[in-house]
C-alpha cells in the first residue's frame, strides 16, 4: 500500500504536474487567438489548432536560447535523478534544433492531454458528489443508474481521483524520459564531457603521485631521523638529525606549495617550473630533476642508510620530463628502502644504454628475525608507491619491475629516450 500511495504524495509528482499543465496553457492561448473557441466542435478545433501549434513550436525551436530555457525549466520541474542528464546549453546546430522541436511538440501534446484530464476529472467528481441527480459520463447517480444500481455512482469519485493521480505520475515519468532523450547532451557533447572527465582524472592522479612521492619521502626521513636521535642520545647526532629534518621538511613544503598552486591555477607558469630568481637561477618551486639526486642521496645517508650511487648520464641528454620523472622514481625507490630496510645499504645505478635510460635501485633485505618496528613490520607488496612507479614508466613508454633477487630488493626501470624535451 505505501508503494501505491507514495508517488501520489510526492512533491516531485506535483512539480511534474505543473510542468505538464504548462502545455495546456500554451494550447489554450493559441485556441483563443485562432480559431477561437466559439462555434467549433472538438474535432474542428483540433484540426485547425494542431497545425498552428506545430508551426509555432517549430519556429520557437529555431531560436538557440529556447533549448537552454527548456532545459533549465525541465531540470527545475521534472526533477531528474542527475541534473547533467538534461543539458542547459543553447542549440549548437540543426540536430539540436530538430530535437528541441520534437521536444516542444511532444511536451505540448502530452501536457494538453494531462491538462485536459486535470480539468475534466475534478469537474466530474464534483458533479458526482455535489449534484448526484445529474448525469455524469452517461450515469445517473439518483434512482436507477443506466449502468448500475441505485446510489452507486458517487463511489466513482475516489476511483477517478486515484486514476488521475497515477495518470499524472506516469505522464511525469514519460515527460522526464522525453527530456533526457531530446534535451540531453548530444553524442558529441557526451564525448567531449567524457574526454574532459578523463583529462581531469589524469591531472588528479598526477598530483596524487607527486604528493605521495614527495610528502611520503619527507615523512619517512623525518620518522627515521627522529627515532635514531632518540635512541642514540648524542647531542651532536641529534643536532644533525634536526638539520636533516628541517631541510627535508622545507623541500616537502616547496613541493606542497607547487602542487597547491597547480590546483588553484593550472596555468601558473611558476608552479610548473619556470626559471625564477631563486638560488642557482631557478625557482624554488621547480620540479626537481636528475641533477638533484645527490641531495636525495645525502638525505638517505643522514637517515643511516649507506648509499652507493653511480649516475652515467651525460649532461643535456635527458629530456626535461624524463629527468623529472626519473628523480621521482629514484626518490620512491630510496623511500621504500628507508621504510622497509632502514640502515641497510642502498645501491643506485643510472645509465643510458641502447637508446634508453636504465634505473636500478637495490637494497639488502632485512635478515629474518630482525625487529620490524622500524621497517614497517611487513614486506613490500606493490602498494601505491610501486604502482605509481609502474604508471610513470608506462606513460614514458617503458616498463618497471620490482622484487626480491639474491637477498636484495631490486627495482628496475627502463624507458626510451624518444621524448621531446
Amino acid at each position: 500500500m505505501p508503494r501505491i500511495l507514495a508517488p501520489l504524495l510526492s512533491a516531485t509528482t506535483y512539480a511534474r504536474w505543473l510542468h505538464l499543465v504548462i502545455g495546456l496553457v500554451f494550447v489554450g492561448v493559441v485556441l483563443m487567438v485562432y480559431p477561437g473557441v466559439e462555434g467549433w466542435s472538438s474535432g474542428e478545433l483540433l484540426a485547425r489548432a494542431v497545425p498552428v501549434d506545430a508551426a509555432l513550436l517549430g519556429l520557437a525551436a529555431l531560436v538557440p536560447a529556447m533549448r537552454r530555457a527548456e532545459g533549465v525549466q525541465a531540470r527545475l520541474l521534472l526533477v531528474p535523478d542527475r541534473e547533467q542528464d538534461i543539458a542547459v546549453e543553447p542549440a549548437r546546430g540543426w540536430a539540436d534544433r530538430r530535437r528541441t522541436a520534437a521536444w516542444l511538440v511532444g511536451r505540448v501534446v502530452l501536457g494538453g492531454l494531462v491538462g485536459g484530464a486535470s480539468v475534466l476529472v475534478p469537474a466530474a467528481v464534483f458533479d458526482l458528489v455535489a449534484r448526484p441527480g445529474q448525469a455524469v459520463f452517461g450515469l445517473r447517480s439518483g434512482g436507477e443508474g443506466r449502468a448500475g444500481g441505485p446510489g452507486w455512482a458517487p463511489l466513482l469519485a475516489p476511483v477517478l481521483l486515484f486514476a488521475l493521480g497515477w495518470l499524472v505520475v506516469w505522464a511525469g515519468r514519460l515527460q522526464l524520459a522525453m527530456a533526457v532523450r531530446l534535451l540531453g547532451p548530444s553524442p558529441a557533447e557526451r564525448l567531449a564531457a567524457a574526454e574532459l572527465r578523463a583529462e581531469r582524472l589524469l591531472e588528479r592522479n598526477l598530483l596524487a603521485r607527486e604528493l605521495h612521492d614527495s610528502i611520503g619521502h619527507a615523512l619517512t626521513v623525518t620518522v627515521l631521523q627522529a627515532g635514531a636521535a632518540r635512541e642514540v642520545g648524542d647531542p651532536v647526532f641529534a643536532a644533525k638529525a634536526l638539520e636533516v629534518i628541517e631541510e627535508t621538511g622545507r623541500r616537502a613544503m616547496d613541493d606542497l606549495e607547487r602542487t597547491l598552486a597547480l590546483l588553484r591555477d593550472p596555468g601558473d607558469q611558476d608552479a610548473l617550473g619556470t626559471p625564477g630568481h631563486g638560488p642557482g637561477g631557478e625557482d624554488a618551486r621547480e620540479r626537481p630533476g636528475i641533477d638533484r639526486l645527490p641531495a636525495l642521496f645525502e638525505t638517505a645517508r643522514a637517515a643511516g642508510s649507506p648509499v652507493e650511487a653511480r649516475v652515467d648520464v651525460p649532461s643535456g641528454v635527458l629530456p626535461g620530463v624524463l629527468s623529472r620523472e626519473s628523480y621521482r622514481i629514484v626518490q620512491e625507490g630510496v623511500t621504500n628502502a628507508l621504510k622497509y630496510a632502514p640502515g641497510e645499504p642502498i645501491s643506485i645505478r643510472i645509465a643510458v644504454r641502447d637508446g634508453g635510460l636504465e634505473l636500478r635501485c637495490a637494497n639488502a633485505l632485512r635478515p629474518h628475525g630482525s625487529s620490524p618496528a622500524r621497517s614497517g613490520g611487513s614486506p613490500r607488496r606493490g602498494g601505491k608507491g610501486l604502482r605509481g612507479i609502474r604508471e610513470r614508466a608506462v606513460l614514458l613508454g617503458g616498463e618497471a619491475t620490482a622484487g626480491a633477487e639474491s637477498g636484495e630488493w631490486v627495482l628496475t626501470v627502463r624507458v626510451p629516450l624518444r621524448l621531446g624535451g
